[in-house]
């Protein structure tokens, strides 16, 4: 799988974790002790991100990490490169 699917995916499920949390971005990133901007870059699934700013926001979110191999995408996730 790709790097750059990885930023990308993880960065999706931040941004649903704040929002199902009931945070603005601004909340979060104060609560992580990042900058909104480092936040913002983390949403987007920036490559650049250190993995200490994940640390922090997973951490302020009250989340962690876990590995699973990697799976072939489903044909409706297929389905939804098209219709974007």
């Amino acid at each position: 799988m790709n790097f750059s699917v990885l930023t990308h995916k993880i960065g999706s499920q931040v941004r649903s974790m704040r929002l199902n949390r009931g945070y603005k971005q601004a909340e979060l990133a104060r609560l992580a002790g990042v900058t909104r901007q480092k936040l913002i870059e983390i949403e987007q699934g920036s490559p650049s991100v250190s993995m200490s700013a994940y640390a922090r926001v997973f951490a302020a979110l009250g989340s962690e990490v876990k590995l699973v191999p990697a799976s072939l995408p489903t044909l409706d996730e297929v389905d939804d490169l098209f219709n974007e």
